[in-house]
């Protein structure tokens, strides 16, 4: 951790790099990021995404810089973690330092801005102080919409609960484990059906996608999917049973930056448009040209880079890919985290499509209103353990915090209306 933090800055002794001097003021600056009790000698990739997030806003505070410059930086973070980057930024401005914070949080642009830039299709549409400007005006400036077709559809993009049809159970898990984060979980997911996992970072909740999508290790637990055994060895035998996952990180664990958009999406089906061992470009472009049109990627052709793309289209290649194998079962961890509110609208809306259309949906997100909005049941995991199946129609945000800070449920309970 320290050599991450000190790269190409190492304090010398003797010509030599001076660890213990590194080490020293790496315990300086995890301090002041709320990680005062982490081993500056840790290596980085032990850490949890929002822990790395904080290392990486520690090594920001060790240049001694006039501008610091943060883009996303709570994308991974814990609300406690907001609270601890926020200090850092008052004290940052009280020691004469200037931020520029990007964000599509709205409730984060007003705890802690006080001017405000809105950029949209790579012009500047807007500058001015953030006091006075409402939500309703910034969201419509940022959409290019009114203020008041913003208003009259203020609605969640999410086809509610009640409107959805479920099915018969798709999966079911039990007593599942994958050491040491996940200890003992279990859930049900109908056809139709959007299951919500919640719960505080380090829950578990990534940890049971992974472990569904055979892509983690599994300790202990049964699946079964369609009424039958089934326990994926690794990813693709999930592909094979119809399982597909969009991961948190879409970057490090789903797309292949270098690689062209056709080449993402369809890089899970290539033995379907495969003959004799080779690839069919015309039938990648086809299928390609075909998700492209339906999710609204914004391009400028299908052998562009996905690198090059905003973080909400790289989200729909992601989809994309997971849609092309024509899973019964997709799991959904973060699909909007780090996109911008009209790519997030667009997000939730295809979710909605996906489970109107047979399937089952695990959604995992960090937002509570989106696990709310989205969700025909909410299951709760707190420190690897699963505490409460809720009924979405009838449960409030405040009911879920509870089940996820206290853990007082030994197993799961429904709550029905």
């Amino acid at each position: 951790m320290a050599e991450n933090i000190f790269l190409a800055k190492e304090p010398r002794k003797y010509g030599f790099a001076d660890r213990e001097a590194m080490v020293r003021g790496t315990r300086q600056l995890l301090e002041r990021v709320g990680m005062g009790q982490t081993d500056p000698n840790s290596p980085l990739e032990r850490l949890n995404t929002a822990s790395q997030q904080m290392v990486a806003i520690a090594r920001a505070l060790s240049f001694d810089a006039r501008l610091i410059i943060m883009d996303e930086p709570t994308s991974s973070l814990h609300d406690r973690e907001v609270d601890t980057l926020f200090r850092v930024i008052r004290q940052l401005k009280a020691d004469g330092v200037s931020v520029i914070f990007i964000s599509h949080k709205l409730d984060e642009l007003y705890r802690i801005c006080d001017q405000i830039t809105v950029l949209r299709d790579g012009a500047t549409v807007l500058t001015g102080a953030l006091s006075d400007l409402s939500r309703l005006d910034l969201v419509a400036t940022m959409l290019g919409r009114k203020p008041e077709a913003i208003a009259a559809g203020a609605q969640t993009a999410f086809t509610r609960a009640e409107q959805r049809t479920t099915g018969e159970t798709l999966l079911r898990a039990q007593g599942v484990a994958s050491w040491p984060r996940l200890r003992n979980a279990s859930l049900s997911v109908r056809s139709g059906e959007i299951l919500g996992i919640a719960g505080l970072l380090g829950s578990g909740r990534s940890e049971l996608a992974s472990a569904i999508f055979g892509a983690g290790d599994l300790n202990a637990g049964t699946f079964e999917l369609d009424g039958r055994p089934y326990r994926a060895k690794n990813p693709r035998a999930a592909i094979r049973a119809g399982v597909a996952l969009t991961p948190e990180d879409r970057k490090t664990e789903g797309l292949v930056g270098i690689m062209s958009i056709a080449d993402n999406m369809t890089l899970s089906i290539l033995k379907r448009i495969s003959r004799f061992g080779f690839i069919s470009r015309r039938k990648e472009r086809e299928l390609a040209n075909e998700y492209a049109q339906r999710l609204g990627v914004r391009m400028t052709s299908l052998d562009q880079p996905v690198k090059e793309l905003s973080g909400g289209n790289q989200q729909k290649v992601l989809l994309a890919r997971s849609l092309a194998v024509k899973p019964r079962l997709l799991i959904l961890d973060e699909p909007t985290r780090g996109v911008d509110v009209g790519a997030k609208l667009e997000i939730q809306r295809i979710i909605s499509d996906i489970a109107d259309k047979d399937r089952g949906v695990i959604l995992i997100s960090s937002e509570m209103e989106e696990i709310a909005e989205a969700s025909d049941r909410i299951h709760v995991l707190r420190d690897g353990e699963s505490v409460a199946s809720l009924d979405a129609r009838s449960v409030t945000n405040a009911q879920i915090m509870i089940y996820m800070a206290s853990g007082d449920v030994a197993e799961e309970e429904e709550v029905s209306a």
